[in-house]
């Protein structure tokens, strides 16, 4: 991908008429490799068929839902999803969040904002990718996280999966490693300046991160939360 307009988009929605508008209001905005689908199974033979880089997924469809799709395609490999859905409920969103997800859109929503989301997602999502190549790797113990691949490397060498949203918040953490980075300040290098309201799934992520980067998830040695302020990645000890 040499940039986020290449990137391949899987559209799931059961309304043919929103996603006829979706694609073509991505196609204008200069996005040309969009796959889409208006049911569960479609949509697993979509992915399997080409590997999306970016999902948009409908919570209600017709064979299933979209939180169970997303768990099912989101096993297969790790790629970045957008939730659309006309449940607004705090619980929904936050679930969804929860999951895994990168964004949640309520509709009905304006063309412009959905636009916005995607390019903030795919931006965030492959930065390593589209700026940095496959060198940016973070040491923490016997564990090293690879950004480019989006994953962190056990002393067993077995990998665990990073989803994007997590890569997004190691990769600011990461550059300003050592020091604090306050809660507004990770939430909008992560969703924006438009971040307003995702403090508790950032929590959330920060959380399912530490399972992933610390020997004793309970007891974080590297990912650590600076009360009342923010969080930091602790350097490693100097000899």
């Amino acid at each position: 991908m040499q940039t986020i307009y290449d990137a391949k988009l899987l559209l799931v929605d059961d309304t043919p008429e929103l996603l006829n508008l979706l694609c073509e209001h991505l196609r204008a905005a200069g996005y040309h490799a969009i796959a889409m689908a208006g049911n569960c199974a479609a949509a697993r033979e979509a992915f399997a068929q080409r590997r999306p880089e970016l999902m948009i997924l409908d919570i209600n469809l017709p064979d299933g839902d979209g939180f169970a799709l997303f768990r099912q395609l989101r096993a297969q490999a790790d790629v970045p999803a957008l939730f659309l859905s006309a449940r607004d409920a705090d619980a929904d969103r936050l679930f969804g969040l929860g999951l895994g997800a990168d964004d949640y859109l309520t509709k009905p929503f304006l063309m412009q904002e959905l636009l916005l989301r995607v390019q903030h997602i795919l931006q965030r999502a492959y930065r390593s990718e589209l700026q940095c190549g496959r060198s940016n790797v973070l040491q923490l113990g016997e564990r090293t996280v690879e950004l480019a691949d989006a994953q962190v490397r056990l002393p067993d060498k077995s990998t665990l999966p990073l989803t994007a949203t997590e890569r997004a918040i190691l990769q600011k953490l990461g550059e300003n490693r050592g020091h604090i980075i306050t809660y507004d300040a990770l939430c909008e290098a992560v969703w924006g300046q438009d971040y307003y309201g995702y403090e508790n799934s950032l929590n959330v992520h920060i959380r399912h991160l530490r399972e992933k980067l610390e020997e004793t998830p309970g007891k974080p040695r590297w990912l650590l939360t600076v009360r009342g302020i923010g969080y930091k990645l602790a350097g490693e000890a100097r000899p």
